[in-house]
């Protein structure tokens, strides 16, 4: 149920969100929630102005670039760049980390961020909810040297913070900062977010799997058969099937609707097709918050240290015994290893 406590002042009232930090993150996730207004705005109106439809060229993952993905990805950098507080970013569009340096030319600031800034964004066309993916580290790098690539390849453990902003029938900012999941929905009247879903968990014994059962069959074997224990006829079965193709939407409604939202690897795409340091690592931190479990199918995704900054990997989230069911299967069909 919405509260008349704002975003902001939830920042301020919530000292140990920030697991004795000083105001300076407090500061990055309100740039972030400003970003993410810009962007929402845009997004609505989408169908009135030319920013919908691809601009011809693909991001260095070789997927179609959107208008909205350019613009997502500029807004988030020139708002984070502007206001100083970070020194480095990694983007799903940019090949390279970004740098950013103070007026002093040297490099002050002690986080980094990693962002999807536009998840699903083929789906604007035919208005489906998109979303920003983000997470945030300390820099592992001494403070006033140049960041290097180290400072992005963290384990998830080491996230600070991470969240997403949904752009759907509303817009909504939900973030952790390892002290459960909270909620807030942009009221567009005064440009607030409202606090609105608080103390976030996944509800248990779901009933909804959520998966591109297109790629059906070029999922390896215990895969499928995970599939069709969902499918089949038995006193609590068969689930529900669910899937938007926007990671944010599909991840959210799993939090607030429990169940499983998984995207295996598959034959074309050995190693999977979600980025484990921008997309997957964030969304197992809200998972794990929200009382689920995420992992690759045989590890848990936190534990993860990546080894390239686009690095990919499948993932399995959701209600903890759907995931662990889900393992269990895959486990079997490799021979129990």
């Amino acid at each position: 149920m919405a509260t008349s406590v704002t975003l902001g002042e939830f920042l301020l009232g919530r000292p140990g969100d920030f697991q004795y930090e000083n105001t300076e993150l407090g500061r990055l996730l309100n740039a972030i929630r400003l970003a993410g207004k810009v962007v929402s705005h845009e997004i609505r109106r989408a169908g009135l102005v030319d920013i919908t439809g691809t601009i011809g060229s693909t991001n260095i993952q070789g997927e179609e670039q959107q208008k909205l993905d350019i613009f997502a990805n500029e807004a988030f950098i020139n708002t984070l760049t502007n206001r100083d507080i970070v020194c480095g970013i990694v983007s799903e569009e940019n090949e390279e980390p970004i740098e950013i340096r103070g007026s002093d030319n040297r490099n002050r600031n002690k986080y980094v961020v990693v962002m999807d800034p536009l998840d699903g964004s083929s789906n604007i066309d035919v208005n489906i909810t998109v979303g920003t993916i983000f997470g945030i580290y300390h820099r592992v790098s001494p403070i006033g040297t140049p960041v290097t690539t180290e400072d992005f390849l963290q384990s998830g453990n080491n996230q600070v913070a991470a969240g997403f902003i949904a752009y759907g029938t509303s817009t909504m900012m939900v973030y952790t900062t390892g002290n459960g999941v909270n909620g807030f929905t942009l009221n567009p009247a005064i440009g607030t977010y409202y606090l609105s879903h608080p103390n976030i968990e996944i509800p248990k014994k779901g009933n909804i799997y959520s998966v591109n059962e297109g790629g059906y069959v070029h999922f390896p074997q215990g895969v499928k058969n995970y599939i069709k224990y969902c499918q089949r006829e038995e006193e609590d079965r068969p689930y529900r099937a669910r899937y938007v193709g926007s990671m944010v939407a599909d991840v959210w409604r799993t939090m607030l609707q429990g169940g499983i939202y998984f995207y295996p690897e598959s034959t074309g795409k050995p190693h999977g097709k979600l980025r484990l340091l921008y997309e997957c690592n964030p969304l197992a931190f809200l998972v794990e918050q929200a009382g689920g479990q995420a992992t690759n199918g045989y590890e848990r995704i936190l534990d993860i240290k990546p080894t390239d900054i686009h690095q990919r990997m499948p993932f399995f989230g959701g209600e903890g015994e759907m995931v662990e069911k889900a393992m269990q299967f895959i486990a079997e069909a490799d021979g129990g290893e």
